[in-house]
């Protein structure tokens, strides 16, 4: 695509990602002489439906919600501008990685070092809410962490302002893995949803894994039901130092979560038995190759550049479209590389997954992580796609020099269907497609209700948006529900016209 050389005072000098909603540039602000991030929502010809109106309306949001925030481990945001083509906003230029990243590489912190990371988000989310903001998407991959172990917030592009009239209403938003049990169930929210996120980043920190993986379905039934295993309990725990406060934090009534992020900090220092570490300690990142290095100085015109942030790369929500930061050869060669293992489920979470991932390796890495069968695990992570360049039959599959590292490749694999199924998921039933009727949908809901509860409409709906096919449908539902009641599921369903 064509990119600009200004926007409004603001001259370009490079892109640092794109995404479906438009570009996020480096910029140089000429009056200050300082660098800056400027992100973008394009404008297309006719847009002039809801889809374009909630878009924009979240976009100004973000320059409202951040722009009002003033702390060391939040994004600034310092202007807000439309030049007729595109709005952006003018933010902090940060140096380094998303923590997302970190998780991705299979990094292991010490508790200190995990505290500290967990800590400096708590800091932050204390100032946000002091002035009635609730982030509402607190994850990985909007938590920048600098070269300093400095942590700091982004992208507050759904954040809600208390008595604020932009909530959309009766909408399912943020990220699945990092929602609270009253998001999913159309309850009244608070600030407390940010905690259980932080509950569920610092769980990530200290088993290497999140509490709960799957599909959309999957994780809301698994979120609002089931209590995840204290990482102490699990292999390669290291210690139970914060299994108590991790089952406070991510507790299923908010009424027994901590009462603010302050309480949340304080319980956390507690554990680890001395005062937080202000930041990450030196060395603790050892495994960063030139994630830091410099940005090459660019003169003139618009060159890619290796992103320090990871605002560019993905939306959120719990459509499956593919991501745009990746090739499509890259996408369909994890997808076959999973599919031998988890089934045509692979699509959903290959495409889910890369919207968190800066590049392939980060992706084998975090998808690995959802497959539950340690032998299917060891695979899928002992596949050409994971293993690297040279080792597959279909050629190697290189990463776009502006989102990955420099050079890196990985074995393309030969597109398969494969039909293997996940531990503890249903396997596919029948063959050929039979798509389904708007009728049957909603018999579909009214039974799933008995089994799930009231997430069941929101699984219905985002379920038939990825597909219409009756196959696919009954194996995705009777995924959600518990084990022992799936094979009456699948019957019920069956029989429905």
């Amino acid at each position: 695509m064509d990119h600009p050389e200004r926007l409004g005072k603001y001259r370009i000098t490079g892109v640092l990602g794109e995404g479906a909603m438009g570009v996020v540039y480096r910029g140089f602000d000429p009056d200050i002489r300082r660098l800056v991030a400027l992100k973008t929502i394009r404008r297309q010809p006719g847009d002039a439906g809801g889809s374009a109106f909630e878009s924009a309306a979240r976009f100004r949001n973000e320059a409202q919600a951040a722009g009002r925030l003033q702390h060391p481990g939040i994004v600034s945001v310092y202007d807000f501008g439309d030049d007729g083509r595109v709005a952006y906003i003018a933010m902090e230029f940060v140096d380094g990685r998303t923590l997302a990243y970190f998780l991705g590489s299979r990094l292991r912190l010490g508790d200190a070092d995990i505290a500290s990371i967990a800590g400096q988000v708590l800091d932050a989310l204390a100032h946000a809410h002091e002035h009635g903001v609730w982030h509402r998407d607190v994850k990985p991959s909007n938590v920048m962490i600098t070269p300093q172990g400095r942590a700091k917030i982004a992208d507050f592009g759904i954040a809600r302002f208390e008595n604020s009239g932009l909530t959309m209403a009766q909408t399912v938003l943020g990220t699945p893995m990092y929602m609270a049990p009253e998001q999913f169930t159309g309850r009244a929210i608070d600030h407390r949803v940010d905690l259980y996120a932080a509950g569920v980043l610092l769980y990530q920190l200290a088993a290497g894994r999140p509490p709960f993986v799957g599909s959309p379905e999957v994780l809301s039934y698994k979120v609002v039901h089931e209590v995840p295993p204290p990482p102490s309990s699990l292999e390669g725990a290291r210690s139970a130092r914060f299994d108590a406060v991790l089952a406070r934090a991510l507790a299923k009534d908010p009424a027994q979560r901590f009462i603010n992020a302050a309480a949340f900090r304080d319980a956390l220092a507690d554990a680890l038995g001395h005062a937080i570490p202000g930041a990450v300690s030196p060395g603790a990142l050892p495994a960063l190759g030139d994630a830091y290095a410099p940005t090459e100085r660019i003169p003139t015109g618009v060159q890619a550049a290796p992103p320090p942030t990871g605002s560019g790369l993905t939306g959120t929500g719990l459509t499956g479209e593919p991501p745009t930061h990746f090739e499509p050869e890259q996408i369909a060669a994890v997808e076959a590389a999973l599919a031998r293992h988890v089934g045509p489920l692979a699509k959903v979470m290959v495409r889910r997954t890369a919207r968190q991932c800066p590049d392939v390796p980060s992706l084998v890495a975090a998808l690995a992580a959802q497959i539950t069968s340690a032998a299917a695990r060891e695979a899928f992570v002992g596949s050409p796609v994971a293993r690297g360049p040279g080792t597959g039959t279909g050629g190697s599959l290189s990463t776009r020099g502006s989102l990955g590292s420099a050079g890196s490749s990985l074995g393309g694999g030969q597109r398969t269907g494969g039909t293997g199924t996940a531990t503890g998921m249903t396997p596919p039933i029948g063959v050929g497609t039979l798509p389904v009727s708007d009728a049957w949908l909603a018999q579909a809901r009214q039974l799933l209700v008995t089994h799930v509860g009231p997430i069941a409409g929101v699984m219905v709906k985002r379920a038939a948006e990825r597909t219409r096919d009756r196959t696919a449908l009954i194996r995705d539902f009777a995924a959600a529900v518990p084990e022992a009641q799936r094979a009456a599921v699948v019957a019920e369903l069956e029989k429905l016209g």
